[in-house]
């Protein structure tokens, strides 16, 4: 069994079903296909802040279950290399942020063990990271070389459009209805980042509850004048 011991809670809202694949459908198929089983070499999925690289690792330990784990190395990196010993015994490991570790010669080097070990034991390695991995600044070449291996996906920023139509799928998600005319307002009155835009419609979901208001122009109107003052 691994040797985590920190309580990582995976967000709720990180699955499948919530995350718009315009752009990315090979890479959501594949991600899905490891999930539920199917062999492979595990992938290196690299793009943008706020493209939805951690929404992924996520659903893909959700679709799993406890046949994988999730490392958000960012979390992690006060705590060493040692929280990679173990995790072998998974099917999938799924490693956020992980150019954290670059250029670190520990983290390197349990990294390498870690890449070996899964190959020994038949599990898959699920890497998210700000670029691909020849571009990622490890300093071990034998780690550079076999991260190479892996397929490489670049996750694909959403366009205006597709990101109502992703706005509203989370909105679906949560129970709520969120029309055309109230997105658009969303996007064009607050920061576009999909992380952005997911906060404030957590936010508003909470907000509208406890007035118990819909999701109008008007209402979102005054949440926003109440958080920004605009």
């Amino acid at each position: 069994m691994s040797q985590l011991v920190l309580p990582l809670r995976l967000a709720d809202h990180a699955v499948f079903a919530s995350f718009l694949d315009d752009g990315n459908e090979t890479l959501v198929a594949t991600l899905a296909g490891l999930a539920a089983g199917d062999t492979g070499q595990g992938c290196w999925l690299w793009g943008a802040v706020a493209t939805g690289k951690t929404h992924l690792l996520q659903a893909v330990c959700d679709r799993a279950g406890d046949r994988a784990v999730y490392l958000p190395l960012k979390m992690l990196a006060e705590a060493g290399p040692g929280v990679l010993e173990g995790l072998a015994s998974r099917e999938l490991v799924c490693i956020d942020d992980v150019g954290t570790a670059a250029g670190d010669e520990a983290w390197e080097l349990g990294l390498f063990t870690l890449f070996n070990d899964l190959q020994e034991s038949g599990g898959r390695l699920i890497i998210a990271a700000a670029a691909p991995p020849r571009e990622c600044g490890f300093l071990l070449p034998d780690l550079a070389s076999r991260m190479s291996r892996l397929p490489v996906f670049q996750v694909r920023a959403l366009g205006e459009p597709q990101r109502v139509s992703a706005l509203q799928l989370r909105a679906q998600h949560r129970g709520l209805e969120l029309p055309d005319e109230t997105a658009a307002y969303l996007i064009r009155r607050s920061r576009r980042d999909m992380a952005s835009l997911y906060g404030l419609l957590d936010k508003l979901d909470l907000e509208a509850l406890r007035a118990q208001r819909r999701l109008t122009i008007p209402f979102v109107r005054d949440v926003l004048k109440q958080d920004f003052g605009s």
